[in-house]
């Protein structure tokens, strides 16, 4: 355990979720205008748009960790953009912050869903220890995670009280879940996307690619409204809640080659996207059933990323 692990989660937990709701607002508003700027060139459409919002929200974000309390800053800061003064945090702590300022930034961009969200979340190089979501425009008042040791909260804002007040209020979702859940989130397989899906289809699930999935996959994992996903070579900024997820519930992420826990010690810098990755086919889900079917199933699909 940590030393400190206990206060940063405090810290976090106490000034992340106004800032995290004010990012929210401003997303929204600079949704109404074109704000697409180039600067990723993966080939995936999902993997490089990229918005002044994604730039905007993330500047709000690491000043608010910077100025918030003298303990975030013994932390490292990992950002999916490049801006903010991140260089003002540690460089070599065990303990990081990880932010993806705008998840969901192509349909964010194109404004096809609402399912798009504002992701924090702290982890070592084995596993994450807090995460906040916040998805502005799914419902009418937008949507919360939140992901601790002791809890998992999931439901609608209520901007009459303060945000951590909202949050406070919500049930623990570790209780009474249903285990009916079939829907599986794939991602990350540049064209095949919707070939896997259906493949995921034909063993039982609902396959469901970014187009096709109503939402963000946190608040729908949280709620036991789907039971996981399948992704290639998921980056560490916003896959990480989904680890959290199942493994707050029992469950766990597994590389499905060799069916090893995921940790962040196995790392490759996807200089196409500008992104730090999670290496090969991972399969994720609160349920051990469905993660040695998922298994099965990608075991032998490719774990190169891009096939040039």
């Amino acid at each position: 355990m940590h030393e400190n692990l206990n206060e940063i989660i405090s810290a976090l937990s106490t000034s992340l979720p106004p800032v995290m709701r004010w990012c929210g607002a401003v997303a929204k508003r600079l949704r109404q205008f074109n704000i697409a700027v180039e600067g990723k060139s993966s080939g995936s459409a999902n993997t490089d748009a990229l918005t002044l919002a994604d730039l905007s929200v993330q500047e709000i974000l690491v000043a608010a960790l910077r100025d918030a309390d003298p303990i975030l800053r013994c932390c490292r800061i990992e950002g999916e953009e490049s801006t903010g003064d991140m260089a003002l945090f540690s460089q070599d702590a065990k303990l990081s912050i990880a932010i993806d300022p705008i998840d969901g930034t192509k349909q964010y961009r194109d404004r096809s869903g609402n399912g798009y969200s504002i992701i924090v979340h702290l982890h070592d190089e084995e596993t994450p220890y807090y995460s906040l979501v916040f998805a502005p425009e799914m419902g009418p008042t937008g949507t919360w995670v939140e992901v601790g040791p002791d809890r998992l909260r999931c439901g609608a804002d209520d901007t009459t009280v303060t945000a951590r007040q909202v949050l406070d209020r919500m049930l623990d979702l570790r209780i009474n879940r249903p285990a009916d859940a079939r829907g599986i989130y794939l991602i990350g397989f540049q064209d095949r996307d919707a070939e896997c899906a259906r493949m995921v289809d034909d063993i039982g699930f609902s396959g469901r690619t970014s187009d096709e999935m109503q939402g963000s996959i946190y608040p729908l994992m949280a709620t036991a409204e789907y039971a996981g996903s399948l992704i290639h070579s998921p980056n560490i900024y916003d896959f990480p809640v989904s680890m959290h997820i199942a493994r707050l519930l029992g469950g766990e992420a597994l590389w499905v080659h060799n069916q090893e826990p995921v940790h962040y010690r196995e790392l490759w810098m996807d200089e196409r996207a500008d992104m730090l990755r999670f290496p090969g086919v991972v399969a994720c889900s609160e349920h051990a059933h469905i993660n040695q079917q998922l298994c099965e199933l990608a075991q032998g699909w490719s774990q190169i990323r891009y096939a040039n």
